[in-house]
Parts: structure tokens; sequence; C-alpha cells
């Protein structure tokens, strides 16, 4: 009877984790969305997890790993949807830049992946739904087709990364210079973006975490200029910064207490 009860038990757990398995759901890029054209690597796919909290926010948190695209700094891309240049006259840019390495040798994609798995599972926790943009090693999409993702299956757009300085520069987010604020579709989103990422830093500071620039520095970069849902582009530190797993988890947890704040349920 023993040996049955172990097995029925197997059996559940098992069924258990298939199921646990179908509430995520790989979503590919569609080439007809808007801005889709612009994209050079899309043949990789975002994973939707649907949170099973009992305080569910109906809220979707795409979160982008940064990095991790093998081959995405050989291929170039639009800077802007419409062509523009960025204030250094530059119009192309790479699919995905190779990333920074700290100074034990973990990569930058490596640490940032570790802080988005963290917050993946904290916000779960929390009740909100998370689309995973880079979900392992490398996922093969550009920073156009991660921003579009998001744009058409996100509610917000949150995309993690270091900095790659050694003097000891602490945690901002990127802001729109004044130009970008000009053009399409930053203009219709950026204060809400800026909201988002002052909430972001306030909750980091709360956690304990070096903030540095007053909490923001403009900058030019894709996903932004393709964002035409809530976004922000944080970065946490830069090669000095502590990435151990305690500190990753420390990083999620001042992220999630930012996007508490921004939606209100602080």
């Amino acid at each position: 009877m023993k040996r049955i009860k172990v097995a029925i038990a197997a059996v559940v757990m098992s069924l258990c984790m298939n199921v646990s398995a179908l509430a995520a759901t790989d979503i590919g890029l569609n080439l007809d969305w808007k801005y889709a054209e612009n994209s050079k690597i899309n043949t990789g796919r975002a994973r939707l997890y649907t949170s099973e909290a009992a305080d569910k926010k109906n809220i979707t948190i795409a979160v982008d790993a940064g990095h991790g695209t093998a081959g995405g700094e050989d291929v170039k891309i639009l800077c802007h949807p419409d062509g523009s240049a960025r204030a250094d006259g530059s119009t192309i840019c790479e699919a995905v830049p190779r990333g920074m390495t700290f100074q034990d040798k973990v990569t930058e994609a490596d640490a940032s992946l570790m802080v988005a798995e963290s917050f993946k599972n904290k916000l779960l926790s929390e009740g909100y739904d998370v689309l995973m943009i880079r979900d392992g090693e490398d996922v093969q999409l550009d920073d156009v087709a991660r921003a579009v993702l998001s744009n058409n299956k996100a509610d917000c757009h949150i995309s993690i990364h270091f900095n790659d300085s050694s003097s000891g520069v602490g945690a901002y987010y990127v802001s729109a210079p004044d130009k970008l604020k000009k053009l399409e579709p930053v203009s219709k989103y950026w204060n809400k973006s800026k909201k988002l990422g002052d909430s972001l830093i306030s909750g980091l500071e709360a956690n304990g975490v070096k903030i540095s620039s007053g909490g923001s520095v403009e900058e030019d970069v894709v996903q932004t200029a393709y964002s035409s849902v809530i976004s922000a582009y944080v970065k946490l530190g830069d090669k000095t910064a502590d990435h151990s797993k305690e500190a990753c988890d420390k990083y999620a947890e001042g992220l999630v207490l930012g996007v508490n704040k921004y939606y209100g349920f602080a």
C-alpha cells in the first residue's frame, strides 16, 4: 500500500509539473506588428508566464535581460524607427551589443539574466504576469524585436543592464534625450516612462542599492526609441558592482518595490 501511495504521489507531482510548464507560453515576433520590419534578428521566442498568485494584478511586465544574442553585434539595425539620426549623427546601431565583462570574467549578459530570473519570480509571486524576453543564455531577438514584442504583449517594458565603467558607478535609468522625446512613439510615452524609471530607482534605493547621477542619465537607446509602451532601461551598477546571487536578488527586490510603487500597490 505504501508503494502504491508513493507511486500515486509521483504521478501527481509529475502532472503538477506539467501543468506548471503549460502556464508558460512561447511568443514569437509577428512581422506584421508596427516597427517589426526594422528587426533583423527575430527567430527567437519570448516566454509569457502567468501568475497563479491569489492577488492577481492583471498587468504584464516585460522583463528583458540585456544582451545575450550570439552574433548580434555583427548585425546592424536602424537606431530610430523612422531612420533619423541620433545626436551624434549615427543612424545605424548594433542589433544587440555584446555587453561588458566584469572584473571576475562574468559577462553582463549572465548577470543581467540572474537579476531578470529573480525579478520574474518575485513579480509572479506579487501577482504580475511576466513576459521574459530572454529566458536563457541566448535568444535570437534583436533590440527592435525585444521592444516590439513588449509593445504588443505587455503593459510595460523593463530592460536590465550594467554600466561598462570601472569607477564605482551605481544604479540609474536611461532617460530620453530631448531629440528623442520629439519622435514617435517616444513623444507619447516618455513622461510615463520617466515616472516608471523614477519609481524603480526609488525602489532600488529603498532596498540599499547605490544610486548614481541622481538616478537618471540621458542616452539614446534602441529599445527606448521603439517602445510604444511605458519602458525603463535600467543600469544597476558597473564592472565593480556586486553581481553575486544575493546581490542579484537584492536588485530584483528593489525593482519589484519600484513596480509596485508605479502601479499604486506600494
